[in-house]
C-alpha cells in the first residue's frame, strides 16, 4: 500500500469533489461534513466521470444517470434511473458500488493510499 499527496485540506471545500491521478487509478476526493473520502473516478454504471456529479451530505450522484452512492463505504444507495427507459440497461449493468480508498489528513495536507 503506497500512500499519496493529492492536496492541501483547504484545496477542497465541504461539498465540493475534486478529481485526481494517484499512481495508475484516476480516483475522485469528496469532502463532506465527516471528512475527506476517495473513490474511483467513473461510475460502476455506465463508466463515466463523476468529477461533475452532485455531493448531498456523503452521497455523491453521478451526473448521467442519477445513480447515487455513498462515499464513506462506495456502496449503491439507488441505481441508474434517468433518462427514463435507462432501466432496461440495468438487466445488463447490475448494481455495483464504487471502489473506495482510505484517507488520510496530516500537517495540512489529504493523503490517499492506493494498493
Amino acid at each position: 500500500m503506497a500512500q499519496h499527496q493529492v492536496c492541501s485540506e483547504n484545496d477542497i471545500a465541504v461539498g465540493e469533489l475534486k478529481p485526481f491521478k494517484v499512481g495508475d487509478k484516476k480516483v475522485l476526493v469528496t469532502h463532506t461534513n465527516e471528512g475527506f473520502f476517495a473513490t474511483q473516478a467513473s461510475c460502476t454504471h455506465m463508466f463515466l466521470p463523476l468529477k461533475s456529479g452532485k455531493l448531498d451530505d456523503c452521497v455523491l450522484q453521478c451526473p448521467f444517470h442519477r445513480a447515487r452512492f455513498d462515499v464513506r463505504t462506495g456502496e449503491v444507495v439507488d441505481w441508474a434511473s434517468f433518462p427514463p427507459g435507462i432501466q432496461v440497461m440495468n438487466v445488463i449493468r447490475s448494481k455495483k458500488a464504487l471502489e473506495t480508498y482510505p484517507v488520510e489528513c496530516k500537517d495540512g495536507q489529504v493523503f490517499v493510499e492506493i494498493g
